[in-house]
């Protein structure tokens, strides 16, 4: 159920909860059982972007096969950036960075390095701020426009998606995202590399969670993901994964 669908069932369940209450003397608070319901999707909608709740979003690679997309977030980080890419090379697999405009400048020539090697680019705000959901769809709009303006000018061609920062969405990124011309790119697995503390158990988190079709959320600006992503990878050839972009 998505965003209209839910103002629709809200217009017609609290206007009946209302009738209820007036003339078959039901207690008030029934009125807030259209309210709550309606409240709590709002809030799922907007955290767990697989729910395409207010706008769709790419979640899953369009295949059964034993294919997986890695993504890297948050980039681009001067030293560790350049060890997943060193990681990456060594087996000669795609990935997608999902690049903060602001950490691009000093760092163009690992932006370029990105393109070189085949990987993807794309859009994660400019400032990545923790205010950027509360913005108006016109300052959204205007830092992913700054963004991909940067990008573009390293890259030579259009930046196509975007990722919104921490996953999450509201109707007004739903209108900049579409104003934009971007895709929305969203995950099926959410490593938790940014709070993991032990290297042993996101590497079992990751195997354990690993499923033919899946874009896998890992962060480019921690440590610990250089430290399991060798792993990682030789664990999903052996069990017969192939690496792929989003375009493949």
């Amino acid at each position: 159920m998505n965003f209209r669908s839910q103002l629709i069932l809200f217009a017609i369940s609290f206007p009946t909860a209302a009738l209820f209450v007036l003339a078959f003397g039901m207690p008030w608070w029934f009125l807030l059982l259209p309210i709550g319901f309606l409240v709590f999707h709002l809030v799922m909608g907007a955290i767990y972007i697989q729910r395409n709740f207010f706008i769709v979003s790419q979640n899953v690679l369009n295949t059964s096969e034993k294919k997986i997309c890695l993504t890297f977030d948050d980039g681009i980080h001067p030293d560790l950036t350049p060890k997943v890419l060193d990681i990456l090379s060594k087996f000669q697999i795609p990935a997608v960075f999902f690049i903060i405009g602001k950490n691009i400048a000093g760092n163009e020539s690992i932006l370029e390095r990105m393109v070189h090697e085949g990987h993807e680019v794309g859009n994660h705000s400019h400032d990545h701020s923790f205010w950027f959901d509360l913005k108006s769809s016109a300052a959204m709009g205007e830092e992913m426009r700054c963004a991909n303006q940067k990008i573009e000018t390293i890259i030579g061609r259009p930046c196509t998606i975007f990722r919104p920062p921490y996953g999450v969405t509201n109707p007004n990124l739903a209108k900049a995202i579409q104003q934009s011309g971007m895709r929305s790119i969203g995950w099926s697995l959410r490593s938790m590399d940014t709070v993991a503390k032990d290297a042993g158990s996101l590497l079992q988190k990751l195997k354990s969670e690993t499923k033919p079709g899946a874009i896998v959320l890992l962060h480019d600006r921690c440590q610990i993901t250089t430290e399991v992503l060798t792993d990682y990878i030789e664990h999903c050839l052996s069990e017969g994964y192939t690496f792929v972009s989003l375009t493949e």
